[in-house]
């Protein structure tokens, strides 16, 4: 996905750099410079702005993005006015950062259905992952269940699926493949992009550094990504 973060705190810039390593497309917004320099190197792109001048969103290809993260963790004005210049300028689905109750309500009143908390979200998130070393992305099905993006192991390389018996094996079922592409980003550079291989069956074979998209329970998955 092309991705704009604006924001790039503690929280902007974790997320910024995560989405990347996951073979994103990310563009970081930041007033301030020391921000910007510190990610320029990491993630696609970095842009130094202040993202309350709806003019200078001319430097941002915000109209081509499939998803736009505010993030800003320290003004709520800021935020609010971020957001709603990047609600005017783009169809992208929006997530925003909330500071307060108050703030989830203006969001709210704004037509943001995705509100985050990440002060309160991340001990939770952090927890799930202690140890699931293999795991890079996790959805809850129930409090037993979950689809899990978990990376494949080293050894799984140039075999098929059969051969891996990957159901008998670990007890998980694969649902797809996730696969990095190189691809032309909206800068004209060049950068790797994951891509979902769509249904797989038990003749697909499995490449170095792919991303198995699997179903199971959650004790089988950490079983799995806590294999070294």
């Amino acid at each position: 996905m092309k991705i704009v973060i604006v924001g790039l705190g503690n929280f902007g810039s974790s997320l910024a750099v995560y989405l990347t390593d996951m073979g994103n497309e990310v563009i970081g917004v930041d007033n301030k410079m020391e921000k910007v320099d510190r990610l320029k190197d990491t993630i696609s792109h970095t842009v130094c702005m202040d993202a309350t001048n709806e003019m200078a969103y001319e430097a941002v290809p915000v109209k081509n993005a499939d998803l736009a993260v505010i993030a800003i963790g320290e003004n709520e004005g800021a935020t609010i006015i971020a957001t709603a210049i990047i609600k005017k300028l783009t169809d992208a689905k929006i997530i925003s950062r909330s500071l307060s109750p108050i703030h989830d309500t203006v969001l709210h009143a704004m037509g943001i259905e995705t509100i985050v908390h990440p002060e309160q979200e991340f001990a939770e998130a952090l927890a799930k992952k202690i140890n699931l070393k293999s795991m890079i992305n996790n959805f809850e099905l129930d409090p037993n269940h979950s689809i899990s993006e978990i990376k494949a192991l080293p050894e799984f390389e140039g075999k098929t699926l059969q051969e891996i018996d990957f159901r008998n094996e670990y007890n998980l079922n694969i649902i797809t493949i996730i696969r990095k592409e190189r691809k032309t980003t909206l800068f004209g550079t060049r950068q790797s992009i994951g891509k979902v291989l769509g249904a797989v069956n038990k003749d697909s074979v499995v490449q170095a550094n792919d991303i198995l998209v699997v179903f199971g329970a959650n004790k089988d998955i950490a079983k799995f990504c806590s294999i070294e």
